[in-house]
């Protein structure tokens, strides 16, 4: 209600603007690809491994056996590699808008209305954020309180210290798998009430926002639409509706309104339920070294093309790598997988603010097939390794072995150069090397290492240590293009990307202000100090930036244009280390330099 002041003073005014976005979302990287639960399709930011798994779950199992995704895996190694934001897009089987739906809270009774007769609806009703049946955890409950279809991925809840008094109440969210004896809280949320008008209202303490993709018909992009008045607090559960509100609960003596305190919910538990979706098919998936074209970890690769077109909104997102492990580019073997790496490559050419790594070749794959679907790439915003490598898997009930796509493993290693170094560093190299691999698909001899640079292939090379291990060493920092520019080394295109975000950023905050040399001059003020840095870092050998009277002259004023020329000149580095021994006579002198 608008104030209005009649006499001196102050009035404060509340105006939520909650649903006001607030930028972008940012991360370092975003992985796309299948996960056991979470939100279907919405990209959605984690800075941990335990985030990760509190929204995205572990392993699932597949008839008879326990697995985890290439997400969960390439996730777990870039957030305990690396110390910044990752952006994960969880991708389903199916339809996400007609065959997967949250799971749905079981009847939240309250005690009676003021005439005794019990209300003939749940008091509010929760909804899970995660989707799919493996949500579901309505069934039979035992006299322990465990219920039959409980488990770590889904959740339970429990009202307790209901009080009529004063119309607040506590909710707990409880492991699905848990007993009464034993409870595994989640979340205790509260007191809170019922009463939209009170500060602890059920929607506001726990939220109640859903976010939708939207396809735009008429371009065939897609966005996001957010809809419900309060953002959620927790990665598991919203409210989806509040059936009986209890507005003014209190009155002006403090004493709670005979028609509201029947309202007030019993002390009880239930579960969640109805939910629908799977990615585990009739007959068991393909995973790990057994993906087929049609059949990756459940999944068909069409099933990819939504969650690329969503992330291919840079005002949206923001992030400088992205994988989708899984997805081979073998035009041969994998045809329907290698259009949606196209996809992917156009979608990071058309932002020009990112990388993708991409994989090549299926498991088993020979040296030919590699080389000839490199060859059928040409781009310097993309770079792939090779062979496959063997990883610790973590998460299924027995510790694994498993093969993975290199694509997996890189994405730490990035992860790693960027939190020791800098992004116009090589992600290459003993000092920068995949920590987390147990053995690699095939070792590599020099000469094969050699067809597969030259041929814009990076060799995973294998290094013998002297107690008997091996090291598996990203040995190459080429990316897929084909013209010999220095857009043909990985650390050169993160410098460019790098280089031109920060600019960009800068340059936003000048549009519209008035095109004279104080303006200009304060753009440089900002460009010039940050690319000293970079230079002082390693990044740049010398650059000038160009930003005065000699390109903006009275015909580019009056266009409304502002212009600036950046010159840069990316510092190499040593891949190719030439050593030469000399052997002298005795008595010979050595040279000086």
């Amino acid at each position: 209600m608008p104030e209005t002041i009649l006499s001196p003073g102050v009035v404060a005014i509340e105006n939520d603007q909650s649903l006001i976005p607030q930028g972008p979302i940012v991360a370092d990287a975003a992985i796309i690809g299948p996960t056991v639960r979470g939100p279907v399709n919405i990209p959605t930011i984690v800075t941990s491994y335990d985030q990760y798994k509190e929204i995205f779950g572990e392993s699932f199992k597949s008839g008879s056996t326990f697995y985890s995704y290439f997400t969960s895996i390439a996730a777990y190694h870039q957030l305990t590699e690396g110390d910044g934001a990752l952006l994960i897009t969880r991708v389903v089987s199916g339809s996400p808008d007609t065959d997967w739906t949250p799971a749905t809270s079981s009847f939240i009774s309250a005690s009676s209305h003021s005439g005794g007769s019990p209300y003939n609806s749940s008091v509010f009703e929760l909804e899970t954020i995660s989707e799919g049946i493996i949500m579901n955890s309505t069934s039979s409950e035992s006299t322990i309180n465990t219920l039959d279809s409980g488990s770590s991925d889904n959740f339970r809840w429990e009202i307790v210290s209901p009080n009529t008094s004063s119309g607040e109440f506590t909710l707990l969210i409880r492991q699905g798998n848990d007993s009464i004896n034993n409870k595994s809280i989640l979340h205790t949320i509260g007191p809170v009430t019922l009463d939209p008008n009170s500060s602890n209202y059920i929607e506001k303490a726990i939220g109640n926002q859903v976010l939708t993709v939207i396809e735009e018909t008429s371009t065939g992009e897609y966005y996001t639409q957010l809809t419900g008045s309060y953002p959620n607090k927790y990665n598991t559960i919203r409210v989806k509706t509040v059936n009986q509100k209890t507005p003014d609960y209190l009155d002006s003596n403090g004493i709670p309104k005979n028609e509201f305190t029947g309202s007030i919910p019993i002390a009880s538990s239930g579960s969640f339920g109805d939910a629908k979706g799977t990615n585990i098919p009739g007959s068991e998936g393909k995973y790990y070294h057994d993906i087929t074209d049609t059949n990756i970890q459940g999944l068909h690769p069409h099933e990819y093309t939504e969650s690329i077109s969503l992330l291919a909104n840079k005002d949206a997102y923001k992030y400088s790598l992205i994988v989708a492990p899984g997805l081979i580019a073998d035009k041969t073997s994998f045809p329907n997988s290698n259009t949606v790496v196209n996809q992917l490559i156009n979608t990071v050419e058309s932002r020009e603010d990112c990388m993708a790594i991409i994989d090549l070749a299926k498991y088993g794959e020979d040296l030919n097939d590699v080389v000839s679907n490199a060859n059928d790439k040409d781009t310097s915003y993309a770079a792939s390794y090779w062979p496959w490598v063997q990883t610790l898997d973590r998460y299924p009930n027995t510790l694994q072995n498993v093969w993975v796509p290199s694509s997996t493993l890189a994405l730490g290693t990035y992860a790693l150069n960027d939190s020791v170094g800098f992004p116009w560093l090589a992600p290459a190299g003993t000092t920068r090397g995949i920590t987390n691999a147990v053995d690699a698909e095939k070792y590599l001899t020099q000469g094969v290492r050699d067809i597969l640079y030259t041929n814009r292939v990076n060799p995973i090379s294998t290094i013998n240590n002297s107690n008997g291990t091996s090291n598996f060493v990203l040995f190459g920092q080429k990316t897929l293009q084909k013209r010999n520019t220095s857009l043909t080394r990985v650390n050169v295109r993160r410098l460019l990307i790098n280089l031109k975000n920060f600019i960009s950023r800068t340059a936003d905050n000048f549009v519209f202000e008035q095109n004279t040399p104080s303006t200009r001059e304060s753009i440089l003020s900002i460009i010039n100090p940050y690319l000293n840095l970079v230079q002082e870092e390693g990044g740049l050998t010398a650059f000038q930036v160009i930003m005065d009277e000699t390109n903006n002259p009275p015909s580019v004023i009056d266009n409304n244009q502002l212009v600036g020329q950046i010159y840069i000149q990316p510092t190499r580095t040593a891949e190719f280390i030439s050593l030469t021994f000399n052997i002298l006579p005795t008595g010979a002198t050595f040279p000086t330099t």
